[in-house]
């Protein structure tokens, strides 16, 4: 039973995805059209990017690059700006997800070793905002980014300019929250210079990034690239298939039948039409406080041709409550295992997004 609850508590967006779906299908009966509803192509990039990423991770490979970055941190502000930053420029390539997942353990012991664990709350709250907000910057950042550039086959060169004013003005708060840490200084960081990489391994998951990467711009067939991926990673390093996040997979699957149905019925399909388009941003916000802004990606693309601004809302829906972009969670779930006040992180966490969101927003209505 306690394994049944914490699987609720952790797949909570699965498990309503398959709700949705489920329903969904009482009023369209199931056919092979449902096929048509899946977008292959979005999911298979997604696999490919999750298994290089998961296999560079757990070699280390992230986390010994920000010892080596932190090893000459003398101040506690010095350490909040590092972790800032290596959150917010990383997860524009290995994904908003695996950024927290590699620094905020690592934040942890790092203030733990200083004796600054009374910042935690603080410096985990920017580390995690830094990541949804510099993820937003390429389509390989999150989630979303990945299905709407695809979906709407966007050119870089759009992508970039659409997001690029907001991801300034994210940088340069990010910077501004981190000198707020407050003053004090650390001890020098210890630094592990044992490694345990395999040239080999680091060689084949660099070798799958550019294919994968190959394939989000369109030279090459995302089939072949997943069968090379799977091929290649079940001969080298199959125990890192197990570490894909198949949760996400399968919540995707569910949501495109969700929302391929309710494209087949016509009122919703009507409606849904008519609140969505002009209001893409507003709407993208909005909707992502309720069930994250990749399920709210999703669910709106398919009422709207106005990808920029569809972009520009799902991306930042991510700020605001602790669901709003499931990365978030991911921080949650690390600090909630110290002894630290929740209800301060979680007071801290929305009133910093809020902030966050609130100024993106007034961006985008000077420039709108």
């Amino acid at each position: 039973m306690t394994k049944v609850k914490e699987f609720i508590k952790s797949e909570i967006v699965l498990i309503l995805s398959f709700i949705l779906a489920v329903i969904s299908a009482i009023f369209v009966t199931p056919n092979m059209g449902y096929f048509e509803y899946i977008d292959f192509r979005t999911l298979g990039l997604l696999f490919c990017l999750m298994v290089v990423m998961a296999g560079l991770n757990s070699m280390g490979v992230f986390k010994f690059i920000a010892e080596k970055m932190l090893s000459k941190v003398k101040s506690i502000a010095g350490l909040s700006l590092i972790l800032g930053l290596l959150c917010f420029f990383s997860s524009m390539v290995i994904t908003n997800d695996v950024a927290l997942i590699t620094f905020v353990p690592f934040t942890v012991t790092a203030l733990k070793l200083s004796g600054k664990m009374e910042k935690l709350i603080w410096i985990v709250t920017v580390e995690t905002v830094a990541a949804n907000l510099g993820s937003m910057l390429t389509p390989i950042g999150n989630p979303q980014n990945l299905y709407l550039f695809s979906t709407f086959n966007m050119s870089m060169g759009d992508f970039i300019v659409t997001i690029l004013p907001y991801a300034l003005l994210s940088l340069l708060l990010v910077v501004i929250s981190c000198l707020f840490t407050g003053k004090g200084k650390i001890g020098t960081q210890n630094v592990d210079n044992k490694t345990n990489f395999s040239k080999l391994h680091i060689g084949i998951y660099l070798v799958l990034f550019v294919l994968a990467l190959l394939t989000v711009f369109r030279v090459i067939p995302y089939i072949i690239t997943v069968l090379i991926t799977v091929v290649v990673i079940l001969i080298f390093d199959r125990k890192i298939i197990l570490r894909v996040d198949y949760s996400l997979l399968f919540t995707f699957v569910f949501l495109f039948i969700f929302i391929g149905n309710l494209g087949e019925i016509k009122p919703i399909s009507d409606f849904l039409k008519s609140v969505v388009n002009g209001n893409e941003v507003i709407v993208g916000v909005v909707s992502s406080q309720v069930f994250s802004n990749v399920p709210a990606a999703i669910l709106l693309s398919k009422f709207t041709e106005n990808a920029r601004d569809l972009l520009i809302g799902v991306n930042l829906g991510g700020l605001g409550t602790l669901i709003a972009s499931m990365a978030s969670l991911i921080s949650f779930k690390f600090v909630a295992k110290e002894k630290v006040n929740m209800g301060k992180y979680i007071l801290t966490f929305t009133i910093v997004n809020i902030l966050f969101l609130i100024l993106n927003l007034a961006l985008w209505l000077m420039t709108k």
